[in-house]
C-alpha cells in the first residue's frame, strides 16, 4: 500500500471508526441501562395502580365501618336491628356482619336469603386461631388507628374483614362477611376500568384455581406477569398487563430496535469512511496521473520541438548542400509541426471538454468520406513508420448526423494509439459497415492488445495501460478519453474487442440521419 494511502487510512480510523466503535459500546450499555430504568419505572406505574384499587376497596369497608358505627350508637335496639339488617339488604356484596371480642361472637346479622346455621360456631373458632391478629387490632385502635384486617374463614364464597368499632364507651369486633365475587363487580368494578383506561388490562382472579372473576378485557390469566394480593380478600390477586404485549416484550423490542438503528448508524459511518476513503485515494491517484500527464506532455511537446529546432537551425546555417537533402528536412519539420498541432489541440480539446464548453457542429455528412479523408492524410506517414495501412470502405452505407471535424479527430487518436502500441506487426485497417440501424468505422490494429482489466479503464482520463511498451511509449492520457467524450456527444456507441498479444479493435458506432 502507497504510504500516503496508509497515512489516510489510519486518519480515517482514529478520525471516523474509533469513535463509532466507542460509540456503539457507549450506546448499548446506555440502552440496557436505560431499558432497566424504564421497566422499573413501568412497574412502579404498576404498583401504583394496583395500591389504587387496593386503598379504594379498603376505603369502601372503611365507609361501610362508619355507617354500622353509626347505626350502634342508636339506643333504640330494635331500630338498630332493623337498620342492620337493612345496610346488608342495601348492599348486595355484604352477606352478614357480626360483633363480639377476642372470645368469640356475641351478635351476628345474617344475609335472610342466604344463612348459615354454623356460621357463629366458625366465625368463633377463626377467633381463637386469630388471637394475636385481634390483639394487634386493639393496639392499634388504642394508637387512634382503627386498621382493617381480613381473616381467613373456611367460606368457600365468603371473605370476611375485622376491625375494632367503638361503641359507647367500649371497644368491640366489628366483622363483614363479603362475597367477594360480588364486592369485585359491582364495587370494584368502576375504579378498575378508571385506573386501567386505555393502556392497561386488569384482572382479579382465584389465586388457588386462576378462575377470572373480572376483566377490563379478555385475557389469559397465566399471561400476567405482575400481580398482587387483594389487601381485604388475600384469596383473589389483582393482576396487571400492558396492553399490546408485556412491558418485558416492548422493552425488548425497542432494544432490538434501538440495536439495529445503532448497528445501521455505524454501517452508514463505515460506508462514509470507505467513500470518504475511496474518493481521497482516487484523487492520490488522479493527482499522480495528472503528474505523469504534465511529465508526458512535456516529453511529447519537446520532441517534435526539439526536432523543428534542429532542423530549422541546420537550414539556416547552410549545412544542407542538396535540394533532397533540404526538401527532406522540410517535410520532417512539416510533419513535426503537424503533431505538435494535434498535441495542443488534443488539450485544448480535453480542457474545453473538462469545462462542459465544446461545441459540435451537427450536419448530414457522409462517414466514407472523413474517412478516406483520414485516410489520405494518414498513408504516407504510416508508410514511412513501416506501417501497413489499409481502407475497406462500404459503399452502401448512409449519412449519418455528426460533427465531421469530432469524428475525424476521434478515429486519428485511435489510430496514434494503434500506432504507439504496436510491435512485430505493423498493420492498421479502416472499414465501414452498417450494424442494424447504426453505422459504423472499425481501427483494427496487431499490436500488443489490452487486457479485460485494462479494458474498463481506457476510456478514463489520463488513464494508461500499466504492461506492455507503456513504459516507453510516450502520450498524454487523453485520447481515448476524448473519443468516448465524442462519442457520448453524437449518442453513439464505442466497443472494444481486444486480445493480449493479438491486436484490438475499435467500433465507433452512428446513428443515421433518417
Amino acid at each position: 500500500m502507497d504510504k500516503s494511502i496508509r497515512k489516510i487510512v489510519i486518519v480515517l480510523i482514529f478520525i471516523i471508526l474509533l469513535p463509532a466503535l466507542f460509540f456503539a459500546v457507549y450506546e448499548i450499555n446506555s440502552l440496557t441501562s436505560n431499558e432497566r430504568i424504564i421497566e422499573k419505572i413501568y412497574n412502579n406505574q404498576v404498583d401504583v395502580i394496583l395500591f389504587s384499587v387496593n386503598q379504594f376497596s379498603e376505603d369502601i369497608v372503611n365507609s361501610w365501618r362508619s355507617k354500622v358505627r353509626a347505626v350502634r350508637d342508636s339506643k333504640n335496639q330494635t331500630s338498630i336491628q332493623e337498620d342492620l339488617r337493612k345496610f346488608i339488604h342495601q348492599n348486595s356484596s355484604v352477606k352478614f356482619l357480626f360483633f363480639g371480642d377476642s372470645t368469640g361472637i356475641n351478635t351476628i346479622f345474617k344475609d335472610e336469603q342466604n344463612p348459615s346455621t354454623d356460621l357463629d360456631k366458625i366465625i368463633s373458632d377463626e377467633f381463637i386461631s386469630n388471637k394475636i391478629k385481634i390483639e394487634r387490632l386493639y393496639n392499634y385502635s388504642k394508637e387512634g388507628y382503627n386498621k382493617i384486617e381480613p381473616i381467613p374463614i373456611d367460606l368457600m364464597d365468603r371473605s370476611v374483614v375485622i376491625s375494632i368499632i367503638e361503641t359507647g364507651n367500649r371497644k368491640e369486633i366489628f366483622g363483614i362477611g363479603i362475597d367477594p365475587h360480588l364486592f369485585v363487580k359491582q364495587i370494584l368494578a368502576p375504579k378498575i376500568q378508571s385506573v386501567g383506561q386505555n393502556e392497561f388490562i386488569i384482572s382479579v382472579f382465584s389465586k388457588n384455581d386462576k378462575e377470572n372473576i373480572y376483566s377490563t378485557e379478555s385475557i389469559n390469566v397465566s399471561n400476567i406477569q405482575n400481580e398482587k394480593d387483594l389487601w381485604l380478600l388475600p384469596q383473589y390477586s389483582l393482576g396487571i398487563v400492558l396492553k399490546g404485549g408485556t412491558i418485558q416484550s416492548l422493552v425488548k423490542d425497542r432494544a432490538e430496535t434501538n440495536l439495529v438503528l445503532l448497528l445501521l448508524l455505524i454501517i452508514i459511518l463505515f460506508v462514509g469512511g470507505w467513500i470518504i476513503f475511496r474518493n481521497i485515494k482516487k484523487e492520490i491517484a488522479l493527482a499522480k496521473i495528472k503528474s505523469d500527464f504534465v511529465s508526458n506532455v512535456s516529453h511529447e511537446l519537446r520532441t517534435p520541438l526539439a526536432l523543428i529546432s534542429m532542423f530549422a537551425e541546420t537550414l539556416e546555417m547552410g549545412r544542407v548542400r542538396t535540394e533532397e537533402k533540404k526538401n527532406e528536412y522540410y517535410t520532417i519539420i512539416s510533419h513535426e509541426t503537424a503533431r505538435l498541432s494535434r498535441i495542443v489541440n488534443r488539450i485544448l480539446n480535453f480542457s474545453q471538454m473538462e469545462a462542459g464548453k465544446r461545441k459540435y457542429s451537427f450536419s448530414k455528412v457522409q462517414l466514407n468520406t472523413i474517412i478516406e479523408e483520414v485516410f489520405n492524410n494518414y498513408k504516407f506517414h504510416l508508410q514511412n513508420k513501416g506501417f501497413k495501412f489499409t481502407s475497406n470502405p462500404d459503399e452502401n452505407i448512409p449519412l449519418i448526423y455528426a460533427d465531421k471535424e469530432a469524428v475525424s479527430e476521434a478515429v486519428i487518436n485511435i489510430i496514434d494509439n494503434a500506432v504507439k502500441y504496436s510491435s512485430e506487426i505493423k498493420e492498421v485497417e479502416l472499414s465501414t459497415g452498417t450494424m442494424g440501424e447504426l453505422v459504423y468505422v472499425k481501427i483494427r490494429d496487431h499490436g500488443i492488445g489490452i487486457s479485460l482489466q485494462d479494458q474498463k479503464k481506457i476510456f478514463d482520463k489520463f488513464y494508461r495501460v500499466s504492461s506492455g511498451s507503456v513504459y516507453t511509449t510516450k502520450g498524454t492520457g487523453l485520447g481515448l478519453s476524448l473519443v468516448k467524450h465524442i462519442m457520448d456527444a453524437h449518442n453513439g456507441e464505442i466497443t472494444l474487442h481486444s486480445t493480449p498479444g493479438s491486436g484490438s479493435s475499435f467500433i465507433l458506432k452512428f446513428k443515421t440521419s433518417v
